[in-house]
């Protein structure tokens, strides 16, 4: 489905990135593939091959460091993030920069990069890597928040200016995945919340939710490789929820 393509995924090296670049690398892309680990992305090249994957180690919230990665790419998925729980008086502000650097500044810097190249082309696919909290906020989240409903904001800005050039921009709303993401925040949600670490599951991450389960990364990955397929050619300016139900509500 994409042979002759070539797509950059930010946060490439595990989770939902690692998931994206199987994926799009088995329907036939070469990806550069983002990530700030080196060990996992060589890892990475290993299983599937560097005829397929060209790894890019890389901090992304160094906003300077974005001009040595290429620019003649014909899918870009921003998927990269991190997170940090905390009171919005307690939250130290290095942090929620930082937060904004990864998660907003980068994917905008990469869109501004890359869609020369797909309006020349005539065909390009922005896939935005969003969160169910894109279109809803928790308490104690207010960098992360803020960060994915700015994205969503980009995202359909992009969807409008380049609708008349064969690219979309869509967003991917998925609740809680089972990522190292994921993992590492439940002391903090526990710690925030009051309660024990072995309650945060149930009680936190999956109370809003219809379908009682962590949402595996090749379910994200599947929605990436549709939106960059044949079938969404006038899909564009909108928003994915995979949530569980979190939005019904």
């Amino acid at each position: 489905m994409l042979e002759g393509r070539t797509a950059l995924v930010t946060g490439a090296a595990s989770g939902i990135g690692a998931a994206v670049v199987d994926r799009l690398a088995a329907e036939g892309a070469h990806v550069h593939a983002v990530d700030i680990d080196g060990d996992a992305l060589a890892t990475l090249v290993e299983r599937l091959g560097a005829e397929r994957v060209t790894p890019w180690v890389m901090d992304l919230s160094d906003l300077d460091a974005h001009a040595s990665l290429p620019r003649d790419v014909d899918i870009l998925v921003n998927n990269a993030g991190i997170q940090h729980v905390a009171p919005v008086q307690d939250f130290p502000v290095e942090q929620f920069e930082r937060i904004h650097r990864i998660m907003l500044l980068s994917p905008f810097r990469l869109v501004r990069a890359c869609l020369p190249h797909m309006y020349a082309a005539g065909w390009g696919r922005v896939v935005n890597v969003s969160s169910v909290h894109g279109l809803r906020a928790s308490e104690f989240k207010s960098a992360y928040v803020s960060a994915k409903h700015g994205l969503e904001g980009l995202s359909k800005v992009v969807a409008l200016e380049a609708g008349d050039k064969g690219v979309t921009s869509n967003c991917i709303n998925p609740a809680y995945v089972r990522t190292p993401l994921v993992e590492k925040q439940i002391a903090d949600q526990a710690h925030a919340h009051g309660i024990a670490e072995s309650d945060v599951l149930e009680k936190v991450m999956l109370t809003p939710v219809a379908i009682k389960r962590l949402i595996e990364p090749p379910e994200v990955a599947d929605l990436v490789a549709f939106l960059c397929g044949p079938s969404s050619n006038s899909i564009t300016g909108s928003s994915f929820t995979m949530d569980g139900g979190w939005t019904a509500h």
